[in-house]
């Protein structure tokens, strides 16, 4: 498949991030599935059906994301084409309805990506899965096959990352500068509303005014997501969260897909091949933008990440 190339007269790196957010799209109705978490909480699957023994994609979405994403829905509209059957984990506290529990996602989560995917391979008649994520649940899909090893290929054929903000410490601090900013403060209000939400069914779970008083990703990971997880602060967080370290240790067929022009992820610090195995592909076109890929003459369509995906997984995974 050709690489990607942006399209000419969609120039620079923010306008092919915001873009795709305003191509109409049909919108696809799933088949909503609630399962109960080993902690005895719950997520929500969306489901985009076709017939029993088609191949299966499974697409983690990103930060604030859902099967309402530009991208989720373009995946499927491209899945109920090629006759596959694509399934959409929603992250605890992104499919509408407050959790249980008091904890949320974040972007290390591989154990979340763990019993998740190891759920779907029963649904799809104990066979491996394809497993794609996107930003956020790309970093933390890419996360659980180094962790994971040899052992991933019990449970899924490869994976596929676009995206994916691989150093996380680059990531936050990047969009805490310049029109990167714009970014951040889309994330934060939906990010503080779910958490003052939380901390109203559990009073003190973070302290409310460092949350409320966040102007950035650092200063409401450091307020929020770090303390309910279990990290000392946002930096450990960030360190021990992002995905870039195990990319060495990734043994089943994967490609992370990362722009040059992502406004989240300076081209400085994406990995070179001396970081990752031989079993990881980069790709890393000039344009893109942050999940854009917008591809053909304007306005556009959203063809591409899609086509990637199911690229990667028929004929470039064994």
């Amino acid at each position: 498949m050709k690489p990607y190339q942006a399209p000419a007269w969609l120039p620079g790196g923010h306008a092919q991030t915001i873009w795709p957010k305003l191509i109409r799209q049909t919108p696809i109705k799933f088949r909503r599935e609630r399962w109960e978490t080993p902690d005895g909480d719950f997520i929500d699957v969306d489901w985009a059906d076709g017939p029993p023994r088609a191949p299966l994609l499974v697409l983690f979405h990103g930060l604030e994301g859902s099967s309402r994403s530009h991208y989720a829905q373009s995946t499927a509209h491209a899945c109920k084409k090629a006759g596959w059957r694509l399934a959409l984990p929603h992250f605890r506290g992104c499919s509408g309805e407050l959790n249980h529990r008091p904890r949320a996602y974040h972007s290390g989560d591989s154990a979340e990506i763990d019993w998740i995917l190891h759920r779907l391979r029963t649904a799809n008649n104990d066979r491996p899965v394809h497993a794609a994520g996107v930003s956020l649940g790309g970093n933390a899909l890419l996360k659980w096959a180094g962790e994971h090893g040899t052992r991933a290929a019990d449970t899924v054929t490869g994976v596929a990352a676009l995206c994916a903000p691989l150093d996380l410490a680059a990531c936050g601090h990047h969009l805490a500068r310049g029109f990167n900013r714009v970014y951040t403060q889309y994330f934060l209000k939906t990010l503080k509303a779910v958490s003052a939400a939380r901390l109203r069914r559990f009073p003190g779970l973070f302290d409310e005014g460092r949350m409320l008083a966040a102007v950035n990703l650092y200063q409401f990971d450091d307020a929020v997501t770090a303390p309910v997880h279990g990290f000392a602060g946002a930096d450990d967080y960030w360190q021990r969260a992002s995905a870039k370290p195990w990319l060495k240790s990734i043994v089943v067929p994967a490609v992370a897909v990362n722009p040059k022009n992502d406004p989240f992820l300076p081209a400085a610090y994406l990995p070179g091949t001396a970081d990752v195995s031989p079993q990881v592909r980069l790709e890393q076109p000039a344009g893109g933008g942050h999940v854009g890929f917008v591809s053909g003459p304007f306005p556009g369509n959203l063809d591409w990440l899609p086509q990637r995906l199911l690229h990667f997984f028929l004929y470039e995974t064994p």
